[in-house]
């Protein structure tokens, strides 16, 4: 990979800038059958873009390179050819394109579908693929994209090396044909106007599992299973036609020749734990994993184990589970946050873990550290303390770093996650170290409607809507101000995404607890949002509010900033995507505007891209507006820095 940071002048470089530019890489997919051909994501370029590896000759040559970036990209379980998608400057909306994994010209992989927003992609031993596709016309559609329309590209496997002039990567033998391959048409196999997406398709290529909210309820999904013509094999679905809020998920099929065995995810025990459903055979097999938290897992690849991924608190681990064991065995890993984690044909685990002290790094169970970026490292930030505050729906569980020297009250920023359905972890992340390198508390809640925390708190979220987070989000305010920890003169709300929605409806309906306000692409007007965004959001809004904007015109009006933006007094910041389908620029355009008409004070920062940028200096460039225009809004105070001048050297 090119080292880009060696162009960065690292001692005159602030620190938490060196952590947006320090080189990093996701854990590395790998080809299922050519296990030494591995595809990862790096911003070593100073983009994130799509990276093809080959261990066994070391070679890395950068597969993708466009000014907005690229992430979503998956290899042929062959190890021949790359499929990634390809959207238009951030706006998620395109098509799957193809390029030889030795390198070569990039090629439509689906001639004859048209854009869309993916739903979830499945990719077979014989060229054969599904794909999901989502739109405002049609709904979800899935599509069989027959082997003969993949093999024609699979033939030109052996193009050049890399644009850096590296000798090409040998390629996998292509599939012969004694007549030229003739062009077939993709088959729909699924339409739907609910949200729906590909899961998985079987080792044999003659199962396919589909996740579906046929029956209205976006957060909870069905399972079915269907041959290639679209025939049904089984259903499975614990809403028992959306009367119950139970969800299912695919984790994938047995990666065994012959076996139908399906790893599921469900919901039965009140959190996300798995079993093996046989489609086929019409059995279910419960897994004696009982521990506390979530519970996920995906197959070892010879399906003889399964490698689990356990979250609890804001922390994860790795177990080792075989079917018919008593319980499972543990994986060593450090204490943090495991991201992701793959089990290697050789019984090893590669995972990708970092703290919010230590940078992230992908380890193997063998002790070595699998890929490690060239170029300067990450500086450390501090640990979080956790917290846990008594609220109106339970106890709250929030994570707070605080600047190693000085004494409280700080000036503090309460950042708050995306989602709804997430939650914030004991990870690294470079936008809360840079708010602590400049004299901040951070406080990030897990509040009601978060993941890792039980179906019943996730489920939380309904009708009041926006207005439920807040009420967690004020208790764990005031214990901030009470315990000594924040200057309730200095208190910043912020967050990207549903943390930016909250943050402008949390300005508007408690005006006199918040200070200042930074919201990143946020929903500020929630009717026009719900109907500029993408058709599964749609869907999810549909859920969270019960209806329409036409059919609980009160709940849309209840939970929306638009709605309280007169009573807003602190000042706000806000920046937004002009190509986002989640949170389009119009609805944000309708707040500014409401601001602007009452001379509120507030600034607006448009950018070229959609939901977040994957360009390194455009996040710095946002993160360093935030700093700038916190650091001449907020009230200096009697605590520790910022005053001014501890935050001004540090910029």
């Amino acid at each position: 990979m090119e080292d880009m940071s060696e162009s960065q002048n690292v001692s005159t470089t602030p620190e938490w800038e060196q952590r947006f530019r320090a080189p990093r890489v996701s854990l590395p997919d790998w080809a299922e059958d050519a296990p030494d051909r591995s595809l990862f994501v790096s911003n070593a370029t100073g983009t994130y873009e799509l990276y093809a590896w080959d261990r066994a000759s070391g070679h890395q040559r950068q597969v993708t390179d466009r000014p907005n970036g690229t992430t979503d990209g998956v290899l042929t379980p062959d190890g021949s050819a790359i499929w990634w998608f390809n959207d238009t400057d951030g706006d998620e909306f395109g098509v799957w394109m193809r390029q030889p994994f030795g390198g070569g010209e990039d090629e439509p992989a689906a001639p004859g579908l048209a854009p869309s927003y993916p739903a979830g992609l499945a990719i077979g031993r014989d060229g054969t693929a599904v794909i999901g596709r989502s739109t405002d016309e049609d709904g979800t559609t899935i599509h069989l994209v027959p082997a003969s329309v993949a093999a024609s590209v699979a033939a030109e496997a052996g193009g050049p090396g890399g644009a850096d002039g590296a000798e090409a990567v040998q390629p996998v033998e292509p599939v012969q044909h004694a007549e030229p391959v003739q062009p077939v048409e993709p088959v729909e196999i699924y339409r739907h106007r609910e949200s729906a997406g590909v899961g998985d398709l079987s080792h044999d290529g003659t199962l396919i599992a589909l996740e579906h909210t046929e029956h209205g309820d976006a957060m909870h999904s069905a399972l079915r299973v269907v041959r290639p013509d679209g025939s049904t094999v089984a259903e499975l679905d614990d809403t028992e036609g959306g009367t119950k809020e139970l969800g299912l998920a695919v984790l994938g099929f047995a990666p065994v020749a012959g076996d139908s065995r399906l790893l599921v995810g469900h919901q039965r025990r009140g959190r996300w734990e798995p079993m093996i459903w046989d489609p086929v055979a019409g059995t279910e097999t419960a897994l004696p994993v009982d521990l506390p938290g979530d519970v996920g897992a995906e197959w070892y690849p010879d399906g003889s184990a399964l490698l689990i991924e356990h979250g609890f608190e804001a922390r994860s681990e790795l177990w080792r589970y075989e079917p018919g064991a008593a319980e499972p065995v543990r994986v060593d890993t450090p204490p943090g946050t495991v991201s992701g984690a793959t089990a290697r044909p050789d019984g090893t685990v590669e995972y990708l873990w970092s703290s919010a002290a230590q940078p992230p790094v992908v380890r193997s169970t063998s002790g070595a550290v699998v890929l490690d970026p060239p170029g300067a490292k990450a500086p450390a930030s501090v640990p979080v303390e956790d917290v846990w505050v008594d609220g109106p729906g339970g106890r709250i569980h929030a994570l707070v770093q605080k600047p190693a020297a000085g004494d409280g009250p700080f000036p503090t920023i309460f950042e708050i996650h995306g989602g709804p359905t997430w939650h914030d972890s004991d990870a690294f992340a470079s936008g809360p170290a840079a708010w602590v390198d400049h004299g901040f508390a951070v406080v990030r809640v897990n509040y009601r409607g978060s993941t890792g925390y039980g179906r019943a708190w996730t489920d939380a979220l309904k009708h009041r809507v926006g207005l439920i987070e807040l009420e967690d989000i004020a208790a764990v305010r005031d214990w901030s101000v009470k315990s000594g920890l924040a200057d309730p003169a200095r208190l910043v709300l912020a967050g990207g995404s549903w943390g930016g929605y909250l943050t402008l409806l949390g300005l508007g309906t408690q005006p006199d607890a918040w200070a200042l306000g930074l919201a990143a692409v946020p929903v500020a007007d929630y009717v026009t949002a719900y109907h500029d965004e993408m058709e599964a959001l749609k869907a999810m809004d549909r859920t969270l509010l019960g209806g329409t904007p036409e059919e609980v015109p009160e709940r849309f009006e209840a939970s929306s900033p638009l709605t309280y933006v007169d009573a807003v007094r602190a000042p706000v910041y806000i920046s937004a995507g002009v190509n986002d389908p989640r949170c389009p620029i119009r609805q944000v355009e309708n707040y500014v505007d409401r601001l602007a008409a009452r001379g509120a004070v507030h600034e607006v920062y448009r950018y070229d891209a959609g939901h977040g940028s994957l360009v390194v200096e455009e996040r710095v460039k946002q993160v360093r507006l935030e700093l700038d225009f916190t650091l001449r809004h907020l009230a200096p105070g009697s605590g520790g820095a910022p005053d001014g001048t501890e935050g001004a050297r540090r910029a």
